[in-house]
């Protein structure tokens, strides 16, 4: 299932990056930050080593045998202290 995650975003960056990049990945530049499984669906947050702030998220729905791709791109990181 993992594997097909990275497969997917990997079809997915590729088929959308920009020609003049120049740049394709492969399974070993995507990383699963989290997954989970449960009965016949998973859900997966990915992302790349490419420096662009994006990841994925990848939902899995086993009724249907279909799988939706979600890509964000990372706005910022702000630290909230508890009070």
């Amino acid at each position: 299932m993992q594997e097909k995650a990275k497969q997917i975003v990997v079809d997915y960056f590729n088929a959308r990056v920009d020609k003049t990049d120049k740049k394709k990945i492969t399974v070993d530049d995507v990383y699963v930050v989290w997954f989970c499984k449960t009965l016949q669906n998973w859900k997966a947050l990915l992302s790349t080593n490419v420096p662009d702030n994006m990841y994925y998220e990848l939902t899995y729905n086993g009724d249907k045998h279909e799988t939706y791709v979600d890509a964000y791109r990372k706005w910022e990181n702000v630290r909230v202290a508890d009070k």
